[in-house]
């Protein structure tokens, strides 16, 4: 049973953003009644916007830090005294993941291990590299936080298999969760094993997943409720009749007939 059944977005006004956006301007009566919710639209329909507030109301942790004290939720924070959400059970756990975080997490990680390796280059030559290295990782906080979160150092790991790395410590029993374009950090390879993963957390944990994406392999997750925001509404649609995957489609059918014209 999801934790969450429906929410509504209802706000009287139009204008500014976020409040103009379709998917505030819709978001009416939104039902959760599936483990699996995922929100498909255009550039800027607002699909984003809705995940954001969702979690800015639950409080839920995400990464790099309480999402209360983050900034770049502006627009969540506006909507908060019209967001209604019908919850039928807290959860005990939960997970906001942003593709966006992710990457600014291991670069910020990089950088700091970039500036601690100009600092010791004097070292080298003088020292054995294993104790240069070991110097780096206790000079570099935000890695060791990594470590003592996710148990391993996850800079060893390419992009798509450090961001699974961290999604599969994240999620854990009776929690929901929710993704904001996991597809940025993922080959479609990867994508796969995602589903994967979230298939045997609906099977076997008490888990909820709303995701937003572009994806059309992560659209194809089987019995998710799909819903496409357009200019004119937000309505349950089809996985073969989102415009993702009949443009995807179309495209690999006959990439010629797009690409002459360009």
């Amino acid at each position: 049973m999801p934790f969450l059944r429906s929410f509504s977005i209802n706000a009287t006004r139009q204008q500014p953003f976020p409040y103009n956006v379709p998917a505030v301007r819709f978001a009416k009566d939104i039902a959760l009644d599936k483990q699996i919710t995922i929100l498909v639209g255009d550039n800027g329909s607002g699909k984003s916007t809705l995940l954001e507030s969702i979690a800015l109301h639950l409080d839920l942790p995400l990464m790099g830090g309480d999402i209360g004290m983050r900034e770049g939720f502006e627009a969540a924070r506006t909507l908060q005294p019209y967001l209604s959400i019908q919850q039928v059970r807290k959860p005990l756990q939960g997970f906001f993941f942003r593709a966006e975080d992710f990457s600014d997490f291991i670069y910020s990680l990089k950088r700091q291990r970039d500036r601690n390796n100009m600092y010791l280059e004097p070292l080298r030559g003088e020292v054995a590299d294993a104790v240069i290295n070991e110097l780096n990782d206790g000079m570099n906080m935000a890695l060791r936080e990594m470590r003592r979160d996710y148990g391993e150092n996850l800079l060893a790991f390419s992009h798509g298999e450090a961001y699974l790395k961290i999604i599969e410590e994240k999620i854990s029993d009776n929690g929901i969760y929710l993704l904001d374009e996991p597809e940025a950090a993922l080959s479609p390879q990867k994508q796969l094993a995602l589903i994967s993963y979230i298939l045997e957390m609906v099977k076997r944990r008490n888990t909820q997943f709303i995701i937003a994406t572009h994806s059309p392999i992560l659209m194809g997750i089987p019995e998710a409720q799909l819903y496409e925001i357009q200019e004119e509404g937000i309505q349950p649609v089809e996985y073969q009749e989102t415009e993702h995957y009949r443009i995807t489609h179309s495209f690999l059918s006959n990439p010629g007939s797009y690409l002459r014209y360009l």
